[in-house]
C-alpha cells in the first residue's frame, strides 16, 4: 500500500494505511505517559515472527514504547472511530482506551495492526480514564495465546506491561498495557458508525479498504461488495463453529466485538465451558443470556444482518434489489455454519466420511451430556483415549446404546481405528484454559506479583493436543462452589 520504512532497533517496520482514510474515522493523538512502565510477560515467538527485536523489546526503551511512553520510529497513534449494538441497543463507541500505533509489516510481507490497549483517554472514552488493570490484560493475554494454540482465529498478544499506577475500579488495581496483534481492527461496529454519521463515498471507501486488505482476491467481482459480505459471512461461520467445537464463550457479541477478518477480538468476560450446558452465561452483565454458549450461532447471523445493512447503499442503486441480495446472502450463513460444526463434530468422534445419521449420533451424545452435566472437554478426551469410566455418562443404558451405535458407525469405514484414534487426538484438546486456572494464575500475579503460575498454564496451554502427562492436572475440573462462576468486562 506504501512505502515501508526500514527495520531499525526494536525492529518497527510501520505503515499506517488506516491513516490515510477520511480523517473522520480516527483521531490522531499521542497516548498519555504513564510513571513507570515494567514489562511483565513478552510472547518472544510472536515477536520474532513479526521481525521484532527481542532484546530490544526487553530493554527500558523497550518497554516506554509498549507504554506508549516512547512513540516508536514510522508510527502514527490514532484511535479508531466506531458504533455497535451492545445488547441489542446501538451506540457511538470508539478506541475509548486503546490506540493504534499503525500496521507492522512483517518480514513475511504481512500487514498486521499493533494496538497499545489501556494506553489512555481518547475523544471516544465516554467518562472513563481509558486505562486497564492488570487482571483483565493478563487475562487476555492467557486465553488468546489459547485460542491460537487451538487452532482458533484470533487477535495475538504480544506484551503487557505495567504502567507503576494504580487504577480505581471496585478497589485499587495495579495498571497496565497489554500490545495487542490483529490481522485488523475492522468491525462491523465500523461500517455501522461510517453508515450512519458518513456519506456513501466514505463507504465505499471504507468497503475498497477492506477488500484491499483482507480480500484482494474478489476486489475484480462484478458486485465486489456483494462479494465482501458473503466472504465476512463465511468467516463468522467457521469461527463461531470453532468456538462451539471447544466449548468457548465470548461473553459480548456486540457488533463491535465482530472482526471483518474473522479473527475472534475484544476477550473481556470470555469463559470456557466446563459442564455441558448450552445455556451457560459467565458474564456478569449478560443478565438474560444473550450471548449464552448456545445463543452463539444466532447473534452472528443478527450481527451479520447490522453489517449486510450497512452495505445495503453499495450493493445495487435499487434498495428492494440490494435487500433482497443481503437476505439471500445471510441465508447462506446457518447452511454454512452447520457444515464446518458437524465436520469438527465428526472429527471430535473419529468419523472421517459422512452419513445421515451422523447428525443424530452427535446431538444424542450432547443430549447424554447435557442431562448427565458432563464436562464438555473431558468428556470427549476420555472417548479419544477410550476411558468411558472417567466420564459422567458411564454405568447408564443409554450411554452403552450411545456406545454401541459409535463403535457400529466407526466400523462403516475403511479408516482404521488407529487412524480414528488419531484424529480424535488432533481434534479434542487435553486441556482449555480452564476458568478456576485462569483465576489462580491472576490472583497469583496481580496480588503475589507470583508470575510463575502463569507461565506454567501458559506452558501447557501452548500444545494443547499433546496430551502429554504434565498437562494431566490441568485438566481436572474445579471444587464444587454454590456460587456460579462470573467473569467481568474488564474496563
Amino acid at each position: 500500500m506504501a512505502e515501508e520504512n526500514v527495520i531499525i532497533g526494536t525492529g518497527w517496520n510501520f505503515d499506517n494505511s488506516y491513516a490515510r482514510l477520511p480523517e473522520s474515522f480516527f483521531t490522531k493523538m499521542t497516548p498519555p505517559p504513564v510513571s513507570l512502565p515494567k514489562l511483565i510477560i513478552l510472547n518472544e515467538p510472536l515477536a520474532i515472527s513479526l521481525g521484532l527485536n527481542v532484546q530490544a523489546l526487553q530493554s527500558k526503551d523497550g518497554a516506554a514504547e509498549l507504554a506508549g511512553n516512547q512513540i516508536p520510529e514510522g508510527a502514527s497513534p490514532l484511535a479508531q472511530a466506531y458504533a455497535g449494538h451492545q445488547f441489542g441497543h446501538f451506540n457511538m463507541l470508539g478506541d475509548g482506551r486503546a490506540l493504534l500505533l499503525g500496521e507492522q509489516i512483517t518480514p513475511q510481507g504481512e500487514r498486521v495492526d499493533i494496538q497499545l490497549k489501556g494506553s489512555g483517554r481518547t475523544p471516544y472514552s465516554r467518562g472513563g480514564d481509558g486505562r486497564a488493570a492488570l487482571g483483565p490484560m493478563l487475562r487476555e493475554y492467557i486465553i488468546s495465546e489459547a485460542m491460537h494454540a487451538l487452532g482458533i482465529a484470533t487477535t495475538r498478544s504480544l506484551a503487557v506491561v505495567t504502567t507503576g499506577e494504580l487504577i480505581i475500579r471496585e478497589t485499587k488495581q495495579p495498571g497496565a498495557i497489554l500490545t495487542r496483534v490483529a490481522a485488523s481492527h475492522l468491525r462491523v461496529g465500523t461500517f455501522q458508525y461510517v453508515s450512519k454519521w458518513g456519506s456513501t463515498e466514505d463507504l465505499r471507501d471504507l468497503a475498497d479498504y477492506t477488500l484491499q486488505r483482507h480480500f484482494p482476491e474478489i476486489e475484480a467481482d462484478e458486485n465486489r461488495y456483494l462479494s465482501l459480505l458473503k466472504e465476512v459471512i463465511k468467516r463468522q461461520a467457521v469461527l463461531i463453529s470453532k468456538w462451539q467445537l471447544v466449548g468457548f464463550i465470548h461473553g459480548v457479541m456486540n457488533t463491535d466485538n465482530m472482526a471483518l477478518s474473522g479473527e475472534t477480538i475484544d476477550y473481556g468476560p470470555c469463559a470456557f465451558l466446563d459442564a455441558f450446558v448450552p445455556a451457560t452465561v459467565f458474564s456478569s452483565i449478560d443478565i438474560h443470556g444473550r450471548y449464552a454458549y448456545g445463543n452463539q450461532p444466532h447473534i452472528a447471523v443478527w450481527n451479520l444482518s447490522r453489517f449486510a445493512e450497512t452495505l445495503l447503499p453499495l450493493l445495487h442503486d435499487n434498495e428492494e434489489e440490494a435487500v433482497e441480495l443481503a437476505e439471500d446472502a445471510l441465508s447462506d450463513f446457518s447452511e454454512l455454519y452447520h457444515h464446518h460444526w458437524i465436520a469438527g463434530m465428526r472429527a471430535k468422534l473419529g468419523i472421517f466420511n459422512e452419513e445421515l445419521e451422523d447428525e443424530s449420533l452427535i446431538v444424542s451424545l450432547l443430549g447424554l451430556m447435557q442431562n448427565s452435566r458432563a464436562d464438555y472437554t473431558n468428556t470427549f478426551r476420555a472417548l479419544t483415549f477410550d476411558q468411558p469410566e472417567d466420564t459422567d455418562l458411564f454405568g447408564s443404558t443409554e450411554f452403552v446404546q450411545w456406545q454401541e451405535l459409535w463403535q457400529a458407525r466407526l466400523g462403516r469405514q475403511q479408516e482404521s481405528k488407529d487412524a480414528s484414534h488419531q484424529l480424535m487426538r488432533n481434534s479434542n484438546p487435553a486441556l482449555i484454559p480452564r476458568n478456576h486456572r485462569v483465576e489462580e494464575a491472576l490472583e497469583a500475579a496481580v496480588n503475589q506479583g507470583d508470575y510463575s503460575v502463569m507461565e506454567r498454564l501458559l506452558d501447557v496451554l501452548a500444545s494443547p493436543y499433546a496430551h502429554s502427562p504434565e498437562q494431566a492436572e490441568y485438566s481436572t475440573l474445579p471444587a464444587q462452589s454454590s456460587l456460579p462462576y462470573r467473569t467481568f468486562c474488564g474496563t
